[in-house]
């Protein structure tokens, strides 16, 4: 039996996959624990595992709605990251002199858990739920000087905060453990990784597959959704995104799937109701929240911003896309899909109907944009999920027991 720490920010997308992974953990007997938010983890992991409180930073949606780029890289890592590291490092401390972990599992974006970890002298791994820093170009900025510069300034805001919280004299980046980083993801998604970012393991999506949690179900319309009328169905969600912002992109949407209501029918969430009241047609069921991983199984084709958990999730039941991404690692995203044929990319702020509806006449219309999305479910069922995460850490646990390296230098 070992000890796992898990350390992580107060995003539901970064808790999720680690929770499968702590929930297979806990079945093989072994203890786990977690560092961060209680009130964001609540529901969100198991109600009988330890939490151990860790500060938070101002909210991530406090930031400017207008942000794009560079500037939202900035403001990313000046006003959420490196403020979430200072706050939450002490709370972090405390839980790995109390819980005393083997091993800890750190979110890559959560970096005060690398740094007290290398400072403390104990084994971190590192997980990576969304592939926007593996492509060398941070949070989905392009491949220019300019991404050169925003790189430059990311180490050098790291090199600050170890400095402050960690090991000043260790060398490697600490959003890549050198002994492990885990990556949530496959290669025929991402793409080959260059090779100097340490070990990595591709165990595509930890998603939960008990009944899902997110959206109370009890009353969803099943029957509207079953129906068999000879439609496609769609769904059309924001997922995290600020749906207020994007309140002109559903209403294009809604627009562009009425045109073809003789083709296809669609499920738009709407969790702030920018659209109006809930309510069902025979073309359209708009409603706050949906069962997503229980109503992607009848889909066939998803419309979204481009967040990493909506489209792994849409991918891995096969389902192609088309991906309207707003900022963060969402244009990375949306390039990935886009690179295997997977599915189709419309711009956000100045789309309209006719573009969403060419788009999904598409995804919808060519099959080898589902033939692609079907080879990429493939490589991720194939990669084995929070099983495959769960045994990696095992391994690693043991080999660090048996021979520790504490204070590891790269």
């Amino acid at each position: 039996m070992s000890r796992f720490l898990f350390v992580v920010p107060p995003l539901a997308g970064h808790v999720n996959p680690a929770s499968a992974v702590a929930a297979e953990l806990a079945g093989r007997g072994h203890e786990v624990a977690w560092a961060g938010q209680p009130a964001v983890l609540e529901g969100l992991v198991a109600a009988d595992t330890p939490v151990f409180p860790c500060a938070g930073a101002p909210g991530i949606n406090d930031r400017p709605r207008d942000l794009r780029g560079a500037a939202a890289l900035k403001f990313l890592w000046d006003d959420f990251f490196a403020p979430l590291a200072y706050a939450m490092a002490p709370g972090v401390t405390a839980a790995v002199l109390e819980f005393g972990p083997d091993l800890l599992v750190v979110d890559q974006q959560t970096v005060a858990g690398a740094l007290v970890a290398e400072r403390l002298g104990v084994p971190y791994v590192t997980s990576s739920t969304t592939s926007a820093e593996l492509a060398g170009s941070p949070v989905g900025t392009p491949a220019s000087d300019q991404a050169d510069q925003a790189d430059q300034w990311i180490t050098d805001l790291l090199d600050g905060l170890r400095l402050r919280l960690g090991d000043p004299s260790a060398r490697y980046d600490p959003r890549f453990s050198p002994r492990l980083t885990l990556v949530f993801s496959t290669s025929e998604l991402t793409g080959p990784q260059p090779p100097d970012g340490g070990p990595l393991r591709f165990v595509g999506p930890a998603l939960d597959q008990t009944p899902d949690s997110r959206a109370d179900t009890a009353d969803f319309p099943w029957g509207w959704v079953d129906r068999d009328d000879g439609r496609a169905l769609v769904l059309v969600t924001l997922d995290t995104a600020d749906t207020t912002v994007g309140a002109h992109f559903l209403a294009q949407c809604v627009d562009g799937l009425r045109a073809r209501s003789r083709e296809l029918r669609a499920v738009v969430v709407d969790p702030d109701g920018v659209l109006g009241p809930s309510r069902a047609d025979d073309n359209l069921l708009i409603c706050p929240a949906v069962p997503r991983l229980a109503l992607l199984s009848r889909t066939d084709a998803v419309v979204c911003h481009g967040g990493h958990t909506t489209v792994t999730e849409a991918l891995w039941h096969g389902v192609p896309l088309v991906v309207a991404p707003v900022r963060d690692d969402q244009p990375l995203v949306a390039a990935q899909v886009t690179a295997v044929g997977a599915g189709v990319r419309v711009r956000f702020g100045r789309t309209d109907a006719k573009a969403v509806g060419s788009a999904l006449d598409a995804v919808l219309g060519q099959p080898h944009f589902t033939a692609a999305a079907r080879r990429v479910s493939h490589s991720f069922r194939d990669a084995g999920g929070a099983p495959t995460a769960a045994a990696h850490l095992e391994e690693l646990a043991i080999a660090e027991q048996e021979n520790p390296r504490q204070n590891l230098q790269i």
